[in-house]
């Protein structure tokens, strides 16, 4: 970890320099599409599909951009800043139908980290539950309490349940502002999920006091805890990638940063005058509360002059996440509806301008799937209604044939899987240079472990286009994803699940293949690559969720990262508190079976 007090430089030439590169790249690749499409005539279709390609070519080179920021530019040099904070923090964990024991334990771990530094009187903890099913609530009162009596914590740990889930997550946080928000400086905002060692806290709060005008102060949270093989994907990934793309973030948001939801430290007074948000007239999907709400919150921050920042060096956070692709695509399909929600809020007045990029960003994350869906339709149609070849111009006595622009349509689909692994490439290579591969399980595992994951992602990419398609779909037919709990067990899923899930894109998958066999031949085996992983992918989601497969990998050093060899201390501190917690459940239980046995 860096020392604090981070000075950003101004963001603005690398803006430029960034939307620059992604406006030549995505020229340069439509060029060349268009010169591929003419080659048997051109009609209004190909209009229609050099457009697609346009989009679609610019979202992938602005992610790529993003990346080689990242490794190009280093973090901004921070001045240490020491001393004990000034001001009181509410570290706050809101939780909605939760599996207890998990999320008690996770609290309990930070509680602990943080109980160890000589700042500890500067925090408390508050539970903040809209859960709605009563045995749940009864569950967390009676952790609460357990916890309450373990630490000591009267006084600094606290539990509030509310009656109506208002709002939603957006909704329980402006509850405690309005209840309890004026006693503290700072608030500390955590998922169900989170985990943030004590050290990492207390250096997110002294780089605030560092600057008064800091509203907002997001770490880079690492998952971890991740079991199945599509978990350990993620966590390769991530830990590999992550920080670097976070880097390139950093860079080019400047003082007009992202808000991710959790693992962010905020400023109370500036989020209160700042954020409220009235629900969005309407009715769902586009209209109601806001679901993807930390986005807009890092807006109106900015709007109103406050700093908004991301510390990619602010290690010591993290997170758990989806260790499957279903689970992983319900979460999606809330966060979809959320960002197409913001397309009514780009007009808000006095948003600043790289706010309103950040929005639209969000928005094509989602739409990205159905412009390159869209574009494989209107490719296989095509052919079907191009205009039939003119062999004879009248000029010339001898026939003109078309020119075949296999070198052009080649060198536009290996720049477009550059644009996709070259970033990947440049980072490993950084790693074998900078001696840091021993971490990801030394050089030859490293580079191993970034084919398969090459391979799985480019694999696995055509069923995560489906789910989003599905998606966007369902928020445009006007079907409301509501608030799904979300599902934290090891991940894995029944061949049967998997089917139940995914059996229309296998279907898809073989329109797809026949229709090309027997309508547009020459595009069939170009096909092939998206259109089996589609008529597989009930197999391939039932086997990414396989947690022998992961615990496979995990023996043979593959996919591995850091915490492998090093476990996190808080994560090992929350496995114990769990099993604690559990240890004191079995007296009561047991003696609550006595008691029936003598009745």
């Amino acid at each position: 970890m860096q020392p604090a007090g981070s000075k950003v430089r101004s963001a603005g030439p690398r803006r430029l320099a960034m939307v620059l590169a992604a406006v030549c790249l995505t020229t340069a690749a439509s060029f060349m599409f268009a010169t591929v499409v003419q080659s048997d005539g051109f009609d209004r279709l190909d209009v229609v599909r050099i457009a697609l390609m346009a989009v679609a070519a610019f979202w992938l080179a602005w992610g790529g951009c993003i990346a080689l920021f990242g490794i190009l530019f280093p973090p901004d040099k921070a001045a240490a800043v020491t001393g004990r904070p000034q001001g009181r923090t509410a570290i706050l964990m809101p939780i909605y139908n939760e599996a207890t024991g998990p999320v008690f334990a996770r609290l309990a771990a930070i509680m602990k980290s943080v109980d160890k530094l000589l700042e500890a009187d500067c925090f408390h903890f508050y539970i903040l539950s809209d859960t709605t099913r009563a045995d749940v609530a009864r569950e967390e009162q009676s952790a609460y309490r357990g916890l309450l009596l373990r630490h000591q914590a009267g006084g600094r740990l606290f539990y509030r349940r509310r009656e109506q889930n208002i709002g939603r997550k957006a909704g329980n946080i402006a509850d405690f502002l309005e209840t309890s928000g004026g006693a503290y400086e700072y608030m500390l905002v955590l998922d169900a999920d989170s985990l943030m060692d004590g050290e990492t806290i207390v250096e997110m709060v002294r780089r605030m006091e560092a600057d008064p005008r800091l509203g907002l102060l997001q770490s880079l949270p690492q998952i971890i805890g991740l079991k199945t093989l599509y978990g350990r994907l993620l966590q390769f990934a991530t830990s590999l990638y992550g920080p670097y793309f976070a880097r390139g973030l950093a860079a080019v948001q400047g003082e007009e940063g992202t808000f991710w939801g959790h693992n962010a430290l905020i400023r109370t007074r500036a989020f209160a005058a700042s954020c409220g948000m009235a629900p969005l007239q309407g009715k769902p999907p586009f209209g109601g509360h806001i679901l993807s709400h930390d986005t807009v919150e890092a807006a109106l921050l900015a709007r109103d002059g406050w700093k908004v920042r991301l510390d990619p060096d602010l290690t010591g956070s993290y997170e758990e996440a989806p260790a499957n692709m279903v689970d992983y695509a319900k979460r999606d399909r809330r966060w979809c509806q959320g960002n197409l929600q913001h397309s009514r809020i780009l007009a808000a007045p006095r948003l600043k301008f790289w706010s309103r990029i950040s929005i639209l960003q969000g928005i094509f994350a989602y739409l990205a799937s159905p412009i390159w869906f869209l574009f494989l339709l209107t490719s296989l149609t095509a052919p079907l209604v191009a205009p039939p070849p003119v062999y004879f111009d009248g000029y010339s006595p001898f026939p003109v044939f078309p020119h075949p622009e296999t070198a052009t349509a080649l060198a536009l689909l290996f720049g477009l899987v550059a644009l996709l692994i070259l970033p990947k490439l440049l980072l490993v290579i950084r790693t074998l240079t900078g001696g840091n591969a021993k971490a990801f399980g030394g050089p030859a595992r490293l580079v191993l472990s970034f084919v398969i994951e090459i391979l799985l992602t480019s694999i696995l990419a055509p069923i995560l286009m489906m789910f989003h398609c599905r998606s966007v779909m369902q928020v445009f037919v006007g079907a409301d994803s509501g608030w799904p709990t979300a599902d934290r067990d090891d991940g894995s899923l029944p061949l049967g699940a998997a089917i139940s899930a995914t059996w229309w894109m296998a279907l898809t998958g073989a329109a797809g293949v026949a229709f090309s066999h027997y309508y547009v031949p020459e595009l069939f085996y170009w096909l092939l690559p998206v259109a089996l992983p589609l008529v597989f992918a009930p197999l391939l989601v039932w086997m990414t969720s396989s947690v022998m497969l992961g615990e496979i990998s995990r023996r043979l050093g593959l996919l591995a990262v850091p915490f492998d060899a090093r476990p996190v201390a808080i994560a090992a501190e929350m496995h114990s508190a769990l099993l604690e917690s559990e240890t004191e459940e079995k007296p009561s239980d047991m003696s609550g079976q006595i008691a029936g046995a003598v009745a």
